[in-house]
Formats: C-alpha cells, structure tokens, sequence
C-alpha cells in the first residue's frame, strides 16, 4: 500500500488503487492489477403396427390404419405430453437467475425430447398424419436449440431468461406453428407455446447511472475506471446490505462522491445487453468481487479533516497486484 500523503486544498488522505480484470480478454500485454497511492476525491415414421387385414372404407374415404388411435384417444395421449413439455418450457421462462436458466433450459430440452419421442411412437388418426409428423419434428428441433442454449447459458454468454429464448427464437416459432396447424385440423392440444421470444438487443444506460443509490452524504469518494471491453455495475455492500449499485460504460469513468465512512466489499459484473427489469446483463455476463473490503474514514483534528477516497480500476494495469474473485452468480447482489 502507498504511503498516506497530504495534498493542498482537499487534504485527502491518499490510499491505494486497486485493479482487477473481468476476463482474460480484457487484460493488457503483461497487465497486472495495481496497488498505488492516488489522492482526491452476469418425426419419426408412426408406429410400424398395421394388422395383416384393413376394413373397407365408405366410398369416397381413405382406408384408415387399423393401427391409428381414435380422435379421442389421441387427444389424451397429446394432452399428457403436452402438460409435461410446456411446464418445463415455462418454467424455464421463469428463471431468474443464471445457474436456475442453466439447469432449467437442459430439463426443458429433456422434457421436449421425451415428448418427441413418445409421440413418434404414436399412429395418430389419418386426417392430421401430416400435422402430426410435422409436430413431432418440430419438437425434436426445438429440443436440439434448448440443449445448444443450456450450453451457452453454462458458458455465460447467455445469462437471462429473455436472452435464451431470443437464442431459440426460430425453433420456438416453428413449433408454435406446427401445433397450432395440429390444433386447427382438429382441436388438438399441441399448444405447447406459452412464451414469446424477443428479437436480440443491445441496451446500455448512461455512463454513472444508479442502479440503487443509498444516501450519499460522506466526504469520501471512489473512482471507477472501467477500460474493459464490456459495460460493468459495481456495487457496494456495507455489513451485509447493498448500499449502491452504479452502471460505468466500458471505456469509460466515473465517480461516485459523497461516500459515507464504513468498510465495504466491491463485486462488479460485466456484461452486454442491460435489461433493467431483471436488474442484470442479459449475455456475455461475469460476476466478481475484489477480495480486500476497502474502508472509507474521515478523522478530524483541531486544524484539518482528513478523509479516504478510492480508485479502482476494473481492468488489469501494468504493474497492479490488486486480487479478485469470481463470484457464484447466485450469491452476486442483486
């Protein structure tokens, strides 16, 4: 740590400056976080089980498969898979944060897979054979883009509910389709779609926005300086309560003034896309913290107050010994 130094004026008391990288992406030629004095203030063929004979059918109609169920009983056979697929996929919908989505998108492709293999066992009545083929693909796809999905969402380059579903937004439509040409050829329960996918955005607050901002009534500042290649919200969490969260745009800084006396920890997260109703970065997502609390403290004395400020970099700087950690994203905030 760097000597404590005077400067006119202000009468700072100088502390340190720590440094930290996200990912590695971000880390300069030889980069290290530092720790220097500064001063100031996230369809399969149906089932294969004709009879040796076939009835005669009316003038006019087709045979029908003496294998194939009957409307009624197609319909329940449908309704049982269908309960089963679209709670999984709601429930996916519903996820709020990223390891919950992880796990639920894997069981939501599961679910599809093992309804598309059940009802590629089925000979549905002959009007809707087609529907019915084109359903059962349609399933099967869908199961294939949420198992990709899960993957990404374990790699965090998808982090939100809304994001996942953007990532298998053609599969959804296409089998949003295929069960509802399914249900108009029959009133068939093959609604399966309960959720709507959004297009792929891109948005960003203005640099030093509040996320939450506490009272800020202290002498004390900090500095943040964000030379990533993500946008980053740092928050600071005094004796177990968020006390504020700040949204800094990369490649850029700003500071937060009037911080109160206390020690608190720093855990920031980088990311692309800022949904503000989830409070988090919808891809591209990490989630850290710097492992030493930081303490603001304003002494005063008969002739001067003197008071701490701090500047963190969120990126690693030549020379910098500063430490982080990653964070579970479970335990990050919020």
């Amino acid at each position: 740590m760097a000597a404590p130094r005077m400067i006119s004026c202000v009468l700072a008391l100088a502390t340190l400056t720590l440094g930290a990288c996200s990912a590695a992406t971000d880390r300069p030629s030889g980069g290290q976080p530092v720790v220097s004095g500064v001063a100031g203030g996230s369809g399969a063929a149906p089932s294969a089980g004709a009879s040796s004979g076939t009835a005669a059918a009316p003038p006019g109609t087709a045979a029908p498969s003496a294998s194939a169920l009957d409307p009624a009983a197609y319909k329940t056979e449908l309704e049982t898979r269908r309960k089963a697929m679209a709670g999984a996929i709601g429930s996916m919908a519903g996820a709020r944060t990223v390891k919950t989505l992880g796990q639920r998108a894997q069981k939501a492709a599961e679910a599809v897979e093992s309804g598309a293999a059940a009802l590629a066992a089925v000979t549905p009545p002959d009007q809707v054979r087609s529907q019915h083929d084109a359903y059962v693909a349609s399933l099967r796809d869908f199961a294939t883009a949420l198992g990709g999905t899960a993957g990404k969402v374990g790699s965090r380059d998808l982090c939100t509910s809304s994001a996942a579903l953007s990532d298998v937004g053609g599969a959804l439509k296409s089998l949003d389709q295929a069960g509802q040409a399914l249900q108009q050829a029959g009133d068939y329960p093959a609604d399966v779609v309960s959720v709507k996918a959004g297009g792929k955005k891109n948005r960003r607050l203005k640099n030093g926005s509040y996320v939450r901002r506490g009272s800020l009534t202290g002498r004390s500042s900090l500095q943040i300086d964000n030379g990533g290649t993500r946008d980053a919200v740092v928050t600071l969490v005094k004796g177990g309560s968020k006390v504020l969260s700040v949204y800094v745009r990369k490649k850029a800084k700003f500071k937060v003034s009037g911080v109160r006396d206390g020690t608190y920890k720093i855990y920031f997260t980088h990311g692309v896309d800022w949904d503000g109703k989830a409070r988090a970065f919808t891809r591209q997502c990490s989630f850290e913290r710097f492992q030493k609390s930081v303490k603001f403290k304003t002494t005063f004395t008969a002739t001067q107050i003197r008071w701490h400020d701090w500047r963190i970099t969120l990126h690693a700087i030549a020379g910098g010994n500063a430490r982080t950690s990653d964070v579970d994203p479970d335990d990050f905030p919020g």
